[in-house]
């Protein structure tokens, strides 16, 4: 692909930038485990999933919302209110999502220092403000960016609203991510080329079918976009 400087590339970070999912997919072999549910994992594991995809829809995403769901999820497991000694028991099953640390994904650092000298770069996260803005803040790879925007839903109106926004061209725009659901398809329906990183953990309420598209990138690795940007 011939490099042109006009060009803006918009990240997603969870997943795409750091580390995120596995994060909560480690709290919940936790949660599993200690709640170990009569019928088994796989049926404690789709309470959860119920939980959690009927609270993002009102509630949003992010480590608060988790730990709702978590209590709401052993509430309906156990058939019973959660006690003082359960909330603490989360509290601590939810240490690796409130640590201020950051797990970046391998070659990013190196990869968006190129990148800024090349194009216009900009990060696009949904979730809770503060949480999202404490892993920025951590994450010591913001002053790549030429503008964070961290917003509560990723859909079309949210592209349409950042392309006004920021006077962008879309065709000379890319949506980077992991996310079908929110980075590829909402982005691709607003009009914005879309690159698609996949991540092995990517959250199960993210997924969704984009099948092929001409302004659909796959790559296998972040580090990759070099060759193409």
């Amino acid at each position: 692909m011939e490099l042109h400087s006009d060009q803006v590339l918009v990240f997603d970070a969870d997943d795409t930038l750091w580390e995120n999912n596995v994060l909560f997919e480690r709290v919940i072999d936790g949660f599993l485990d200690w709640v170990a549910h009569p019928e088994g994992r796989t049926a404690a594991r789709a309470v959860l999933d119920a939980v959690e995809s009927a609270n993002a829809a009102t509630l949003g995403y992010g480590a608060e919302v988790f730990r709702r769901n978590l209590a709401e999820s052993l509430e309906r497991l156990h058939g019973r209110a959660a006690t003082a000694a359960d909330h603490d028991r989360i509290e601590e099953l939810l240490v690796p999502l409130t640590a201020r640390t950051v797990e970046l994904i391998p070659g990013v650092a190196d990869t968006l220092a190129v990148l800024a000298g090349r194009h216009r770069l900009l990060m696009l996260t949904k979730g809770d403000p503060a949480e999202q803005q404490r892993k920025i803040d951590a994450s010591t790879i913001a002053h790549h960016f030429g503008g964070v925007h961290i917003v509560a839903e990723k859909d079309v109106g949210t592209y349409r609203r950042l392309v006004a926004e920021l006077s962008l061209a879309p065709e000379r725009t890319w949506m980077i991510g992991n996310s079908p659901k929110s980075d590829i398809v909402p982005a691709r329906r607003a009009g914005l080329n879309a690159v698609f990183i996949p991540h092995e953990h990517t959250w199960v309420l993210e997924h969704e079918e984009f099948g092929a598209h001409t302004a659909t990138l796959e790559l296998r690795a972040f580090t990759e976009l070099l060759g193409h940007f």
